[in-house]
């Protein structure tokens, strides 16, 4: 009987344990960076219309990617692939809007 009771007494503590440390291991949603790039004053039929809208791509790209710390060397490469990925999309974005007339691009990315 006493046996029993040490079981179930030590099987309660390392339950009560697992459920305690489960919030510990749970990771919470990156948060989402959002930028919206405004393309009704340019007109994207010039060479000069497209160069000011990728220039307002990347400043965007910029923006939402974010920096890291001169010395955190993985933290500035995730930053780099970020603004290479969104840019990528932005771009693509963009040749459709040209084609279509004015619109807006949204940039987003997950920092």
């Amino acid at each position: 009987m006493k046996q029993t009771l040490k079981i179930i007494a030590i099987s309660a503590l390392a339950t009560a344990a697992v459920i305690k440390a489960v919030p510990a291991f749970a990771e919470t949603a990156p948060a989402q960076a959002v930028s919206v790039v405004h393309t009704a004053d340019l007109d994207l039929s010039t060479k000069a219309g497209r160069n000011a809208l990728d220039h307002r791509l990347v400043s965007a790209a910029y923006d939402v990617c974010g920096t890291a710390s001169e010395v955190d060397l993985a933290g500035k490469n995730k930053v780099r692939a970020c603004r290479i990925d969104v840019l990528a999309k932005a771009r693509a974005e963009s040749v459709q809007l040209a084609s279509r007339g004015s619109g807006s691009i949204l940039i987003a990315a997950s920092r």
